[in-house]
């Protein structure tokens, strides 16, 4: 009989290690500690600031891909290698995060993307570069990037009060901010250091962020799991955050929620450039895609600030439901200044659903098994962004266009509430896609706010074979 998966008793040995809790203490807070905000903040900078340098980096590379290739379908496969790689590895990085120590994971996880940019950068200065060297980076930028925010995101509720979480979380959305709006510093960083030097201005990111978690003394029990060093049942813990998530259903239907709600905003993302396009020029482009960065940073901001709403799951189908009719207002009328407020107003909303969102599932899981239920919950919930890349252009551009053209079946009564044309194909799948949204806003608020987390945890299964 060969043991697959641990049996219920490992369970017991693991809470016997334990450490002692007092009530309403926070694990990495004990002995009557101060929550320390000021090491979270600096480790939260120092990432910040790395994830800018990727961004960029990110974003130039894309360009050079089109500018020699000129193929979308090249361009595609790199925004896949970076896609992909992401949504399945999220089971093996909660291993990861849950059975080694995290300052370490986080510092070569930066290290290793650091190399494969240099490596990359040299391949530039040298006019070797080619796109499957692209499409490696990327998907090693994605990996390590999945391996770095479960490390994040199970180290921030040992780290943080529970009180504080939302507001943890709604200031680590402002990464999101500097990805949007990395096309406008990208351009200009173009002309002054040319792409060699993005790279360099990147790996120097990377150095900050390492020198700072080899700085930073963080607590004992944040970056060292309870289970750290365990080798058993390897099995049982890849598949540990679905069982978990299955006995959970409180949980589970979180993860769902989570899940539509990120193809819905995978959607948006994907055509709101070509709708901009439609009717303005690149320049108008940019200045848009800062417009809507701004809207994600200026909500990260107020989530700082605010801690957002008592009620988590009611303030997430709240907050859903504005950025519904915010995508609608996308598609009444191709004007910049229209689609700049509603961009900066939808993207306003993403903090506080993914802030609030990330707190409960947090405070709802026990530490020890954090790494590995948030792994899980990364690959459910990012299943829906390559279908959602995948239908949207097709529909926008071989359905939805025909029948919004002047002559289009749709042109009567559709087309006189958006308009017929250019563009109007790629509004109408936002409408719908505004929708949907619409229809998980209202599925959300019927949710009931999960169950404090309990003090044992759930037994993994048991299979012999």
């Amino acid at each position: 009989m060969v043991r697959l998966f641990a049996h219920p008793a490992d369970a017991d040995r693991r809470r016997d290690h334990l450490p002692a809790r007092r009530p309403g203490a926070h694990p990495a807070l004990r002995g009557g500690d101060v929550p320390d905000l000021v090491r979270f903040g600096i480790v939260w900078l120092s990432s910040l600031v790395s994830g800018v340098g990727s961004s960029l980096t990110g974003f130039v590379l894309g360009v050079w891909v089109y500018q020699n290739t000129e193929s979308t379908t090249l361009f595609a496969l790199v925004m896949l290698s970076g896609l992909l790689p992401a949504i399945l590895v999220g089971p093996f990085a909660g291993v990861i995060v849950d059975r080694f120590d995290r300052r370490r994971v986080l510092i070569i996880s930066d290290c290793v993307v650091a190399v494969s940019t240099g490596v990359q950068a040299l391949l530039l200065y040298n006019d070797a570069l080619q796109v499957w060297h692209i499409c490696l980076g990327s998907l090693v930028g994605a990996v390590c990037g999945t391996l770095h925010m479960t490390t994040y995101q199970a180290m921030t509720p040992l780290l943080i009060p529970e009180r504080h979480l939302a507001r943890a979380n709604g200031l680590m959305q402002i990464t999101v901010a500097t990805q949007i709006a990395a096309p406008l510093a990208a351009g200009a960083l173009l002309g002054a250091i040319g792409m060699t030097g993005v790279l360099v201005l990147d790996l120097v990111t990377f150095a900050i962020a390492v020198t700072t978690l080899l700085v930073v003394k963080l607590p004992a029990s944040v970056v060292k799991a309870p289970g750290a060093g365990s080798a058993k049942a390897p099995l049982a813990d890849l598949s540990y955050g679905w069982h978990y998530l299955r006995r959970r259903r409180d949980l589970m239907s979180l993860t769902l929620t989570f899940t539509a709600y990120n193809f819905c905003f995978a959607v948006a993302g994907v055509l709101v450039q070509p709708l901009i396009l439609s009717f303005g020029s690149p320049a108008v482009l940019g200045a848009l895609m800062f417009a809507g960065g701004s809207g994600v940073f200026l909500g990260g901001l107020v989530m700082g600030v605010w801690g957002g709403p008592k009620k988590r799951i009611r303030g997430m189908g709240v907050f859903m439901l504005l950025g519904s009719l915010f995508l609608v207002l996308h598609t009444v009328r191709p004007d910049p200044w229209v689609v700049a407020f509603a961009a900066a107003a939808f993207l306003f909303t993403l903090p506080v659903v993914q802030g609030s969102g990330n707190a409960v599932l947090q405070s709802g899981i026990e530490p020890d098994s954090l790494g590995r239920v948030l792994g899980t919950v990364h690959s459910i919930g990012g299943i829906a962004s390559p279908f959602a890349y995948l239908l949207a252009g097709p529909l926008a551009e071989h359905v939805a266009g025909p029948l919004l053209q002047p002559d289009g079946a749709l042109a009567s009564s559709v087309g006189s509430l958006i308009g017929t044309g250019e563009g109007r194909g790629i509004a109408f799948v936002i409408l719908a896609d505004a929708v949907i949204l619409l229809l998980v806003a209202v599925r959300v608020l019927f949710l009931r706010e999960p169950a404090p987390k309990k003090t044992e945890e759930v037994p993994d299964a048991v299979a012999t074979a």
